[in-house]
């Protein structure tokens, strides 16, 4: 098995700490290891080094090797600018196909997720990787500990052997009502984005569901034979259709599964999921300094000074060099609207 790990984000959830010359995949937000070092980290048990791939926008590389030195350079994949998921994979796939047979599975993951389970990704890694030597595509579905209204369901169909499961529909994010009646029926799962299937597999699948980009794709890997992987591809790579793979691909491939997993996990797609992962004290506060609270609950303090809140609760504070944020913990995704705004008033020293 081979992993790609796709890594050119711009983590806009995660303003003003995530920023465009350094955004959430590279930050330190739960340990002393950036989020990319642990997803590499918690995949080495199984699969060596060399055999890990990251993807990432032209404009991340230096970050790359600053937090993987150690990675080969011929295993980072440049794409001229960030896409979307679809057009990254298969890009990647191109590249991947010159070095590796096709009977070969990859896992393929994002960079920025926790998984606090490891014993138990690495168990089902195995497991996807055997279904994927099938001709399967796979995906991973995360049991639901509560209806979530931030993540797509995946609901499973007929069961196929232990663990492994038809994938009968991908639904989007619903509403509240609409993600308890998943829970209440169950064989929902949210999805994970992460994915397993062998390198034929997924190279037929984009050339019956996505040809334009199978067509592209064919015309980089020959630019690439003759100039080599450092060649300028961006006048073909902007044609890509910028589409996620899950509408590109899964939603209309054959031989389509999910492994429902419970590993831990979390995307980390805003404050509020990163104070639900953090210790806390018996107030439920968290703070990165001395923190003194009065009559304040389940808070989340990032800064490095001494901080003191009375009477406020479900809060984000986030202070850097130049900025800081106050934000509701419930409406901590709307920090991307702040993005936005800063690009129109073209304030790029806070992008």
């Amino acid at each position: 098995m081979i992993a790609l790990v796709m890594a050119g984000g711009s983590g806009t959830r995660f303003w003003p700490m995530s920023r465009q010359g350094r955004p959430k995949q590279f930050l330190k937000v739960i340990s002393e290891r950036s989020m990319i070092q642990l997803t590499v980290d918690r995949l080495m048990p199984m699969i060596p080094l060399n055999d890990i791939y990251i993807v990432t926008a032209a404009d991340q590389v230096d970050l790359v090797q600053e937090h993987l030195p150690a990675l080969p350079a011929e295993n980072i994949i440049i794409e001229p600018f960030g896409m979307n998921t679809a057009p990254c994979i298969a890009l990647s796939v191109q590249y991947l196909k010159s070095r590796y047979s096709e009977d070969t599975s990859m896992i393929v993951l994002p960079a920025d997720h926790v998984i606090s389970k490891r014993d138990a990704f690495l168990l089902n890694l195995q497991k996807a990787g055997e279904a994927a030597s099938e001709g399967r595509l796979i995906t991973f579905g995360i049991v639901p500990d509560y209806p979530a209204t931030g993540y797509g369901y995946i609901e499973a169909g007929a069961m196929i052997s232990e663990g492994l499961y038809e994938v009968r529909r991908f639904k989007e994010k619903p509403d509240l009502a609409t993600a308890g009646s998943f829970l209440a029926r169950g064989g929902f799962y949210w999805n994970s984005g992460m994915f397993c299937w062998c390198i034929g597999t997924i190279s037929k699948a984009f050339e019956r569901h996505m040809q334009p980009a199978a067509e592209l794709c064919a015309k980089i890997g020959a630019v690439w034979s003759e100039q080599g992987p450092g060649a300028d591809i961006s006048t073909l790579y902007k044609d890509m259709p910028r589409v996620p793979i899950d509408i590109a691909i899964m939603e209309k491939a054959e031989r389509r599964c999910v492994i429902p997993v419970d590993l831990g996990w979390s995307d980390v797609g805003s404050w509020k999921a990163l104070w639900e992962l953090c210790a806390k004290d018996q107030q439920g506060n968290f703070s990165s300094a001395p923190l003194y609270a009065i009559d304040a609950h389940e808070n989340y303090i990032k800064s490095d000074k001494f901080t003191a809140i009375i009477g406020v609760d479900n809060l984000c504070v986030i202070e850097t060099d130049d900025a800081i944020l106050i934000v509701p913990k419930d409406r901590s995704e709307d920090v991307k609207l702040v993005v936005e705004n800063l690009k129109q008033n073209e304030l790029t020293e806070l992008l």
